[in-house]
This record gives structure tokens, C-alpha cells and sequence, in this order.
């Protein structure tokens, strides 16, 4: 048929032609239809979204503009005591500003600045183009002066920080801040608080800094280079990089030639121009404006370092709120410094020393340095490099035989040769004496080490690593019996650990921040969240004990003793090897001496000896050990004045017995004595200890309840220790009484105040360390 209508196959042709095209055409009207009706979908979602975002931007006043971005640090009473990241800034109006740095900021950074709104479309298109064929998720590149000013008034400018919540509040606040100021008074803002590196905020600070003249006086090559440079100011410090600030300076050059600002020959002419040309040889600079007063750098150091372990940036403008009490604190300064009673021998002798609520962890004071003029400098009270003695007893030791092993305070030690197992190293005391068959209380107040080691081995390395770690402590290498006289830890953890004791098994872990808030007003809070990790009557039982070590004659810190105060605290020696420096030094020569006591309202870490232990004259004599002790009774006397002054209550599952004339305590249901494995003795009864010493003391007390007897012991050891001095309480008569006391003690071999540890250095050394 088709051949005899060739016409009509052509038209049946061309018709099924054009429904096709139709079919395609009808197609392709769809997908546009749907692409736009998608992308509406979109701008509607985004636009929502936005709103959302931008209902909840911080507010942005004429302060947040104009003021520097130093964050400001309070002392616990909320007074300005430093502010970091900020020298002090000199700030320029508008019409002081030359026109030549204006238009190479916007030249360099956004051209179209004159021409937006605070929001520049056209840029944000071409960043995202730039970031899609990139390859880059990253939220970078479309900001305009005004949004750049927005993040260094509100925001952080951390790339972390670089969300679309962010974003869309930066964008809001631009627009609101267009419609609030004019163009040059952005500009003003802007060159008044943008980093300039080392520490500089503003241009005008920064010309001074790097050129030591005026921005007025610049050349056009000076000018470019400070335009440059707050993209990236440590990148492009000339100090330190001249060559990639040479690149960003010819950068910003060539795009002020092509914005007109200045000519090619001009720009030509600048490039030329060394880098360092004009550049002030040595930049006076500080890293934080504080009070006069020296007294705050540990304490400033320590809050900076928890800052940055945080995650904030200290030049982001915030408000750190902190623990610091500055009273306690400048005394602390003081005694470390200026107060002739404490004795340092010399400027060279070192101090280490933390204050801590033991309620809360919060820390009070902190001095890490003594007799030094660095800014910042090492702060020794957060070291961890030193032994500290006989200090850990309680927590190593005895602490644990008491949670674990339900260890009464009465408990039969021995103080009786000792040799590591699976070694031939022996354990010494300080006197090389013995003294048999003891109770735990008269070991821990004369410091004996043997009992000590006895204690650690019946409770087992992994328990006492165990109570350890549950006070903050961790360890690089593990704990053993051979490194059981001392711990390597800062005055900080010790601190905290002994407020464990004085909180009736309480530990919080210690912080110096209380609260942080950011430039858009959100508010963090550290307070320290406290864990029981020990039983009330574990820690009322160790302080039972340790109250003796201060109070008692034959006690090891009884120049720590402050009268009529309720107090508890250990001393702590690390002497020298015997093998290495025996016969080079005086007798009782120590590297570290150490004080840590506690009431229930502070608990004071105190350490001191010297950087360099083993340089010639750097030792601790024996009378020397006591600086510690003096620190910690100056300083508890101080702060304590207007505190209430309560002793602990006793737990109710705990007896008191009389024992050896003095109050003893056991937990109910575990009154008899404990088996030792290292010498197989198998234990006894609670009478058989109460006869043995019934034989070395009169009981005189009369049928009390065991609380009275405990208050009159308490009191007695007050009157005569206020008899003793001469004086209610006097600072000097005290001491004298202490120094007599330590002096009788060491005559009666057995209660000299040196502490030793028995640490890694000294493990080497075979172990003949005499340690107290």
C-alpha cells in the first residue's frame, strides 16, 4: 500500500516525528518543573531552617565590637584577677585610620564590601563552586568583613566551629550590624580587634610592635604586610616566616593594584622591599596582662593548661571563673618568698604546693616556684617527676589494709628485717633500728618503713593499685613492692587524695575552673562530681591515726602541730642511695621533703628540695626537712582563722578502745588482730593486744563513753602542747617547740622527721636508701 502512497507514508512519518519530540518536550518540562519545584522546596527548608537558627544568635552590642578579645579570669570571688591572650591595646578611630590600610583590607579580603549588605550572594556562590570542585566539605570562604567581625566579636573562629548553625547566626548578625553602622565604623571595628600574632590584637598595637611607629607611618609595603597577615598571623609572622609573609604581602600588593588603590609601579616598587625592612629588632611583648603581684603565675599557668585540655582558645574572648582564693594564695606567695620564719637556706631551694577544698575539689591556692622572675615558669606543683615519700603510707599502705582487709588501728606490725622476695635487697629504716613486734598506728606516726612494706604485701600490689587509681592516681610503670615507699605525684593529686580521708571517704577530683563562658553566653560548668571511694570509717580511722603523727611527741611532724586546731597530716623523705653517696653527705641528707595534712575545710600538699638534687651543696638537712612542715602550719593557720573548726564524727559501726594509753578503733565485727603472711604470725584477739600493753601503760580513765575519752585525749594533747609553747598559740614559741621536740626525737633514735622513698632511682641502687 506504502508504495502506492508514498505521500502518506511521509506523513505518517512526520507525525510519529513530532509525537515523539512531543513526548520528549513534554519530558524535559517535568523535569524542569520538578527541578524547580525541588530546589523552591529547598529555599523554603532553608529559609525555615535559617530563621531557626538565626531566633537564637547571641546578641551582638557596640561592646562586643569594639572591645579586644582578652578572656578575663575571676578569682572565687568574682573579681578580675588576669585577662590572657592581650597586651594593651591602642585603639584608633576611623577618621585616624589611612585610607591606604583601609583599602588594602578590602582590597585583600572583600572587594565588594562597599557594595553588600553584610551578606555578599555572589561570593558565597563562588566559594561554594570553589569548595564543590575541591572536593572540600569545609564552610569556608564566602565570609565578608562584617561576617569576619561577627566571629571575632561572638564566635569562635576555630574551624571546628564552622557549622551551618553557626553560619546562619554569623550571616544574621552581619545583616544586623549593616543596618546598625556604617561602613567605615566596620571598618574601625575590624582593624581594632583582629589578631595580629605574638599576642597583639589591633593594627595600630601591631604597627608599634613589628615597626615601632604609628600605622600613619607606614610605608605602602608595611601597610600591605599588616593587611596580610590576620588570615593566618603565626603563618605569616615576618619574624619566623619571613618568606610566606613576603608572598602574602606581594599577594595583598598586586590585589590592591588591580582593586586601584594603588598603581602597578607602585606595587612593583613595594615588592621590592625587604621584608624585614623597618622591622623592630626585639619586640617587647607579654603573654598575659596581670595584677602586679606575682603571686598568681603557678595558679594562672595551671588554669591555662586546664583551658587548653578543655579545648577553648585563651584569646576567644571568655570569662574563666576559677577557684583561686587570693588571699590564701598571696599568703602562700609570701611564705615561699618573703617570710624569713619558714627558713630556706638559700634562693635556690624549691617549693611545690596546692590548696584544696575537700568538700569540692576545688582548688584554693597553688605555688610552683619560688624566687624567680619568669613569667609562667615551671610550676612544681603539678610535677609528677618526685617521689613523695613517706607521704603515700596512708594511701598505699594503710589506707587500703584498713578498706580491704578491715584492719584495725591497733594492728600488730612488725619492724623486723626485711629482704624483697626473690632478691637480696634489704629494706632499712631511717635509724637502721628495729623495733619489733608494733601497732599500725605507732608505725605510721614514727614512719616506719618495714611495717609499711608488710602492710602493702598483705593487701597485694593490685588492690593497692586499685585505691590508688580510685583517688586519681595512674602510673607509667606498675606498682610493686620493691617502688612501695612513695609515689611519683604532684602536690595537686596528693591533695586530693588526702581530702579523701578528711571527707569521710569523699574524693572529688581536684579543678581550678568552676565555669567557663563563651562571647555568645553559653555557660559551662566544672564542678567536680565526688565519688565514695573508700568507707566513712576507713577514713576516719586513718585520720584517728595520722592526727598522731602531729600531735604525739614521738610523732614525725609535730612542727606542723598548729594547737587548738583539728588536724591530721604526714610527713614524707626522699633520702639518697647509701651505696652511692654514703660518707659524702651529712647523715639524714634528703633530696625531697614533703608535708601533706588536711582539717575538714582545707587540705594543704607541700613539697620542697631542688631542681638538681645531686649538684654539689644541693641536699635538704635534717633540720631543713621541717621548711615543708612550717609552710603547710603558717599557711593552715592563716586560712583557718575564720573557718569553723569541727573535729570528725565518729561512724557508727566504728568502737574506740583504749590500748597503749591512747584511743584505738576498730570496725564493728572485726576487733581482733589480723594474720601477717610475711611472717606467719596468725593473728589474736582484741585482750590479747589490751594485756600486752596494759603492762606498758596505766589506764587511768575512768567508765566514759569512748567518744569523751577520745575528746579529753584531744584536749590534753592541746594544753600541753599550749604549755609547751608558752603561749596561746604563738607562730615563733611553736616552732621552737617543734624544733625541741624533733630535736629530742632524733636523740631518742626513732623519730627523726626524714621520710624517704624508695623509687625507681633508689631501686637501682640496690635499695639501701634510709627512709622515714
Amino acid at each position: 500500500m506504502s508504495q502506492n502512497n508514498p505521500n502518506l507514508d511521509s506523513r505518517v512519518q512526520r507525525n510519529q516525528k513530532q509525537h515523539k519530540s512531543s513526548k520528549h518536550a513534554t519530558w524535559i518540562k517535568k523535569v524542569i518543573v520538578g527541578g524547580l519545584g525541588f530546589i523552591s522546596l529547598l529555599i523554603v527548608l532553608g529559609s525555615i531552617i535559617f530563621m531557626i537558627y538565626a531566633s537564637s544568635a547571641p546578641e551582638i552590642s557596640y561592646q562586643s565590637l569594639s572591645s579586644d578579645n582578652s578572656t578575663k579570669i575571676y578569682d572565687n570571688s568574682g573579681h578580675v584577677i588576669s585577662r590572657l591572650g592581650v597586651q594593651d591595646r591602642d585603639y584608633i578611630k576611623s577618621d585616624k585610620i589611612p585610607s591606604q590600610l583601609k583599602n588594602a583590607i578590602v582590597s585583600i579580603e572583600d572587594r565588594r564590601f562597599y557594595k553588600h549588605h553584610g551578606v555578599d550572594p555572589i561570593r558565597i556562590m563562588g566559594a561554594s563552586l570553589s569548595n564543590i570542585t575541591s572536593g572540600s566539605l569545609n564552610l569556608q570562604g564566602g565570609s565578608t568583613l562584617t561576617q569576619q567581625l561577627v566571629k571575632l566579636s561572638v564566635f569562635s573562629t576555630a574551624a571546628s566551629d564552622r557549622t551551618f548553625k553557626r553560619k546562619a547566626q554569623e550571616a544574621w548578625l552581619a545583616l544586623k550590624i549593616e543596618r546598625t553602622y556604617s561602613k567605615q565604623q566596620i571598618l574601625e571595628f575590624y582593624i581594632n580587634k583582629v589578631y595580629m600574632g605574638n599576642n597583639v590584637y589591633g593594627m595600630e598595637t601591631a604597627s608599634e610592635y613589628y615597626f615601632g611607629k604609628s600605622l600613619s607611618k607606614l610605608s605602602i609595603a608595611q601597610t600591605a604586610l599588616l593587611a596580610g597577615m590576620p588570615q593566618s598571623p603565626s603563618y605569616y609572622n615576618p619574624y619566623v616566616y619571613p618568606q610566606y609573609a613576603k608572598e602574602r604581602r606581594n599577594e595583598v600588593l598586586n590585589a590592591m593594584a588591580s582593586y586601584g588603590a594603588i598603581t602597578q609601579k607602585q606595587a612593583s616598587d613595594a615588592k621590592k622591599t625587604s621584608i624585614k625592612s623597618g622591622l623592630v629588632k626585639n619586640p617587647k611583648n607579654s603573654s598575659f596582662e596581670s595584677v602586679k603581684e606575682k603571686y598568681i603565675d603557678s595558679y594562672l599557668k595551671q588554669v591555662i593548661q586546664e583551658l587548653k585540655a578543655k579545648g577553648y582558645n585563651t584569646q576567644s574572648g571568655l570569662k574563666v571563673y576559677t577557684n583561686l582564693d587570693l588571699s590564701a594564695q598571696k599568703k602562700l606567695y609570701d611564705l615561699a618568698n618573703n617570710d624569713a620564719s619558714v627558713g630556706f637556706p638559700n634562693n635556690t631551694m624549691q617549693v611545690g604546693a596546692t590548696l584544696v577544698n575537700p568538700k569540692t575539689g576545688a582548688v584554693n591556692a597553688m605555688i610552683g616556684n619560688r624566687k624567680t622572675d619568669i613569667q609562667l615558669g615551671l610550676n612544681r606543683a603539678v610535677q609528677t617527676d618526685r617521689s613523695s615519700g613517706s607521704t603515700a603510707k596512708p594511701l598505699m599502705d594503710y589506707g587500703p589494709a584498713i578498706e580491704y582487709l578491715n584492719y584495725p588501728t591497733y594492728q600488730l606490725v612488725h619492724d623486723t628485717p626485711y629482704t624483697y622476695a626473690g632478691t637480696s635487697t634489704t629494706l632499712k629504716d631511717f635509724d637502721g633500728r628495729y623495733e619489733g613486734t608494733i601497732s599500725m598506728h605507732k608505725a605510721l606516726v614514727e614512719s616506719r618503713n618495714i611495717p609499711a612494706i608488710r602492710t602493702l604485701e598483705n593487701v597485694g600490689v593490685s588492690k593497692a593499685t586499685d585505691f590508688l587509681s580510685s583517688l586519681g592516681m595512674s602510673f607509667s610503670d606498675p606498682l610493686s613492692l620493691q617502688n612501695g615507699i612513695g609515689l611519683y605525684i604532684s602536690t595537686e593529686q596528693e591533695a586530693a587524695a588526702y581530702s579523701a580521708f578528711a571527707n569521710n571517704g569523699v574524693y572529688h577530683k581536684p579543678y581550678l575552673i568552676s565555669k567557663v563562658v563563651t562571647p555568645d553566653n553559653e555557660s559551662h560548668d566544672f564542678s567536680s562530681e565526688g565519688s565514695q571511694v573508700m568507707s566513712p570509717a576507713t577514713a576516719f580511722m586513718m585520720t584517728s591515726m595520722l592526727k598522731g603523727v602531729m600531735n604525739q611527741s614521738n610523732g614525725s611532724g609535730t612542727a606542723a602541730y598548729i594547737p587548738g586546731l583539728y588536724q591530721a597530716g604526714k610527713t614524707g623523705t626522699t633520702q639518697y642511695p647509701d651505696n652511692t653517696y654514703n660518707g659524702y653527705l651529712p647523715a639524714y641528707a634528703a633530696m625531697d621533703s614533703w608535708f601533706t595534712g588536711y582539717t575538714q575545710n582545707y587540705a594543704l600538699s607541700v613539697w620542697t628540695g631542688y631542681d638538681h638534687p645531686y649538684q654539689t651543696g644541693n641536699y635538704i638537712t635534717a633540720a631543713q626537712t621541717d621548711i615543708a612542715q612550717r609552710i603547710y602550719k603558717y599557711e593552715m593557720q592563716y586560712i583557718s582563722q575564720n573557718q569553723t573548726n569541727s573535729d570528725w564524727v565518729k561512724p557508727s559501726n566504728v568502737t574506740a578502745v583504749k590500748s597503749g594509753g591512747q584511743t584505738e578503733y576498730y570496725k564493728d565485727g572485726y576487733s581482733s588482730i589480723q594474720g601477717d603472711k610475711t611472717t606467719g604470725y596468725a593473728g589474736g584477739s582484741l585482750s590479747s593486744v589490751l594485756d600486752s600493753t596494759k603492762k606498758q601503760t596505766k589506764d587511768t580513765k575512768s567508765n566514759k563513753s569512748s567518744d569523751d575519752d577520745d575528746d579529753k585525749d584531744s584536749q590534753k594533747d592541746k594544753n600541753e602542747a599550749k604549755k609547751s609553747a608558752g603561749s596561746n598559740g604563738n607562730n615563733n614559741n611553736d616552732s621552737n617547740k617543734n624544733q625541741q621536740n624533733n630535736q629530742n626525737q632524733n636523740n631518742n633514735n626513732g623519730n627523726n622527721t626524714n621520710n624517704a622513698n624508695n623509687n625507681n632511682q633508689q631501686n637501682n641502687n640496690n635499695g639501701n636508701n634510709n627512709n622515714h
